[in-house]
């Protein structure tokens, strides 16, 4: 699998964990991971994220939307 391939994979697995902790659909996780530069975060901070568990970096997503005007 590419790395491009495994990023998003990763990104998707993390949107959908992100969803089913807030009880929120995947699209509104997105959205709002988007808006508040989870998204962004993700993509630059790969590299360590996807070494933690999931719980972890739902955790640090959630984290930094609220340092960015989110409320989850």
């Amino acid at each position: 699998m590419s790395e491009l391939k495994k990023r998003i994979n990763y990104t998707v697995v993390c949107v959908n964990e992100f969803a089913d902790r807030f009880k929120i659909s995947a699209k509104e996780a997105f959205s709002y991971l988007y808006a508040h530069r989870g998204i962004a975060f993700l993509k630059e901070n790969y590299d360590i994220e996807h070494t933690l568990s999931l719980d972890d970096a739902v955790d640090d997503l959630a984290l930094i939307c609220r340092k960015n005007g989110g409320e989850y």
